[in-house]
């Protein structure tokens, strides 16, 4: 099992696991998620590493309908200026591969936001770890074991 499910287990939280057969073409891992799962695409959380002007990293957890907004992010983790991680910088934190980022489990601790878009449902699907495995999961249950708030940091893209 991937580290993100043995913290779901180690914390006692109900979830669910979901499969499905993962194109290797696929470029919009979250969306192939959606399409393969059967789900609307504003429930499927992407997660997203950023970093600050001073190199701080940081985790957005947004819908794959949604864009990140990158400067409402910086003013949510005390940042100047937020961007996207680069790809060896995101995997190196995460201990995940792209695609397969999950917001549990990771190497270490971040900032965390989550898009309050979230709270509109009773559960989410985010990334289990691996491409094709899913968490489904309470948002307030993942925002509790990642210490992560809740806020706008996303627009419709």
């Amino acid at each position: 099992m991937t580290p993100a499910v043995k913290q779901l287990q180690q914390a006692g939280v109900d979830y669910r696991l979901h499969r499905y057969r993962h194109d290797r073409v696929s470029e919009s891992w979250g969306m192939e998620a959606a399409q393969k799962l059967g789900l609307p695409p504003k429930q499927v959380f992407k997660t997203l590493m950023v970093q600050s002007e001073s190199g701080e990293l940081a985790v957005a957890i947004v819908a794959v309908s949604s864009q990140l907004d990158l400067k409402i992010l910086a003013r949510h983790c005390g940042f100047r200026k937020a961007q996207m991680a680069d790809a060896a910088q995101a995997e190196r934190a995460s201990g995940y591969k792209l695609g397969g980022i999950s917001a549990l489990g990771q190497k270490r601790r971040l900032p965390t936001v989550i898009d309050e878009s979230a709270c509109q449902f009773d559960t989410i699907f985010i990334s289990a770890g691996r491409r094709g495995l899913e968490i489904e999961m309470d948002p307030r249950q993942l925002a509790g074991l990642i210490h992560a708030r809740f806020a706008n940091i996303a627009r419709i893209g």
